[in-house]
């Protein structure tokens, strides 16, 4: 749940870089909530004729502005601009790429949005390099 609450702790923070995990996880909630929500509001009769109850729509409008924050940064994360979002407005294939995009792997190493969220697992630093060719790898001491 952690993944769920750290998105929106970071609310409209479109700088950086999300690992997948954080993004998926945050999806994966995201759903779970709404699905609830949704239960909810048949068991209290707030639906509308086309299904969308009243607390899962106020649910999807509080966490628009976070979902396409992390969305942004996973995009970052592999060297994309968050205005790659724009692909949604594609009516078929945009967000087939989109999905292409954010099941990527991320970028090793820094890149222009930010440290490597993943520097500490791959290298045992953190904040990114850990082998040579990489921003932020310290150079080899001079004998």
């Amino acid at each position: 749940m952690h993944w769920f609450t750290d998105v929106i702790k970071k609310y409209a923070e479109f700088s950086g870089r999300a690992r997948r995990q954080e993004f998926w996880m945050f999806v994966l909630f995201s759903w779970i909530i709404s699905i609830v929500l949704n239960v909810i509001d048949r068991i209290l009769g707030t639906t509308n004729g086309t299904g969308s109850g009243l607390l899962a729509s106020i649910f999807s409008l509080a966490i628009l502005i976070p979902s396409l924050a992390v969305a942004a940064r996973r995009l970052h994360d592999t060297g994309r601009s968050g205005y790659w979002l724009f692909l949604i407005f594609a009516i078929v294939i945009g967000w087939i790429i989109l999905l292409v995009f954010y099941i990527q792997e991320g970028n090793a190493g820094d890149n222009q949005y930010g440290p490597d969220p993943k520097a500490a697992e791959r290298f045992g630093t953190p904040g990114g390099g850990g082998e040579p060719g990489y921003p932020g790898y310290p150079p080899a001491p001079q004998a």
